[in-house]
């Protein structure tokens, strides 16, 4: 199958979903979700919190799905979809980890502060997990997804030089976080 006849069938699946047609969407589900799930548990690092986010954000696209203005844009509307529901996902973390660190240690905080120093090495998910959201989207983008610096800029709406810097940074930030000692 050409990849003109495969856009045009997708772009009829868009429209038919838009018109309501569930069979339609169902098959839009079927097509994006591996995509969808890896692009939040890249951003997430936990597979029970990417797969409620992939579930919500197929469910916002489900009800927005007929304010959508051009069908060839689906997948990039898709993306932003996923992408905000993570980074608010992040924040809600980020806002909850910061109200427990303020409450006094407890016995498991406190034993971890003995552990073995190779105990303390982080793994890859957890570097992740300690990196900004805006660090964590463009790795999970290249390194995990395989976007190159072109396509990356285009869903994310920066320049390519942007894309590159942010890259170069993010690495650089998770090998420090990967080295860290806490």
């Amino acid at each position: 199958m050409s990849t003109q006849l495969a856009d045009e069938e997708l772009r009829e699946t868009i429209h038919l979903a838009r018109q309501g047609d569930q069979d339609a969407f169902a098959a839009l589900i079927t097509r994006y979700k591996g995509h969808v799930y890896r692009y939040a548990y890249g951003m997430l690092g936990d597979r029970m919190d990417a797969e409620d986010a992939a579930q919500e954000a197929f469910i916002k696209a489900y009800y927005a799905l007929a304010k959508l203005d051009n069908e060839y844009a689906f997948t990039s509307w898709m993306n932003r979809i996923i992408a905000n529901i993570c980074k608010d996902r992040l924040k809600k973390r980020a806002i909850k980890n910061e109200h427990e660190s303020a409450e006094e240690p407890n016995e498991e905080t406190t034993a971890d502060l003995h552990a073995p120093d190779a105990a303390k090495q982080l793994s890859l998910e957890e570097g992740l997990s300690r990196l900004s959201a805006e660090h964590r989207e463009i790795l999970v983008l290249h390194e995990i997804q395989g976007y190159s610096y072109e396509e990356i800029a285009a869903r994310i709406e920066v320049p390519v030089g942007t894309v590159k810097s942010r890259l170069f940074a993010a690495r650089m930030n998770l090998r420090n976080e990967l080295r860290r000692e806490d």
